[in-house]
């Protein structure tokens, strides 16, 4: 028994080493050779902007200058979140919406694990926390189209990473919602009215539970907060909000 779990790790290096003499690893955002699999070389890393503290505890918006600890931004304070904490790994602006533009409409579904990697520095407290992780839904013929929901990828890399439950099906979004990329934060709250639901027998797995919802970008916040306000409903006890990118308010634009 000891050797077999000492034989597999081996293995898995040779076979590693062996793919990556045939077909390099190559960079998350240009073709580069790096050492492993979702990195970034060294010229790109300065061109994704990551997001780290100081920042808001609620949102997780940056902040600029040094600020006292637990100061929470003007937005929150004028209207509190649905969600308990926010935070993303990195800006939606340059190279880093470059990389999500690559992972969300490129197809590059290899770049999960890499990107996961990202979420899990970023919301190391939040996975800590948390009881059970669920995606941000796509309605169905959204998912044929795309064939992928790329929340969802995210959501499964990070229980991995973390060992914590995740469950892909506990939210839906019944009828389908127009693109919200260029429509302001009322609008997209009107758009977003009804549009998510629990499925069937979700709140006995959510009652009195702290949750994770995974998310690709977080722009004004209104589909992340249309989810969290159903998940409340249900009864879970908290709602925290991870996701891979943010529009920073002197960036906001469309996605």
């Amino acid at each position: 028994m000891l050797l077999a779990d000492m034989t597999v790790p081996v293995l898995r290096r040779v076979w590693r080493g062996g793919i990556d003499m045939l077909l390099p690893p190559q960079c998350m955002l240009c073709t580069a050779t790096v050492d492993e699999p979702g990195r970034l070389c060294p010229q790109c890393w300065p061109e994704v902007g990551f997001i780290a503290e100081p920042c808001c505890p609620s949102c997780g918006m940056p902040y600029a200058i040094p600020v006292p600890e637990g100061l929470v931004c003007a937005t929150c304070l004028k209207e509190p979140p649905r969600f308990d904490r926010a935070r993303a790994a990195i800006r939606y602006a340059g190279g880093g919406r470059d990389l999500v533009l690559r992972f969300k409409r490129g197809d590059r579904t290899d770049l999960t694990p890499g990107l996961a990697n990202l979420m899990r520095t970023a919301g190391a407290a939040l996975l800590a926390d948390c009881d059970l992780i669920l995606p941000v839904p796509l309605h169905r013929w959204r998912l044929w189209r795309r064939r992928f929901n790329q929340s969802a990828l995210l959501a499964g890399r990070l229980g991995n990473l973390s060992d914590r439950p995740v469950c892909h099906d506990l939210l839906q979004r019944p009828r389908p919602t127009r693109s919200l990329g260029k429509l302001s934060r009322a609008e997209r709250r009107r758009v977003l009215a009804g549009a998510i639901r629990l499925a069937p027998g979700a709140r006995d797995q959510i009652k009195g539970k702290r949750l994770l919802l995974i998310d690709d970008v977080f722009t004004t916040g209104a589909t992340v907060s249309a989810c969290c306000r159903v998940l409340r409903q249900g009864g879970a006890a908290a709602v925290d909000v991870l996701t891979l990118a943010r529009v920073v308010r002197a960036e906001q634009g469309t996605i």
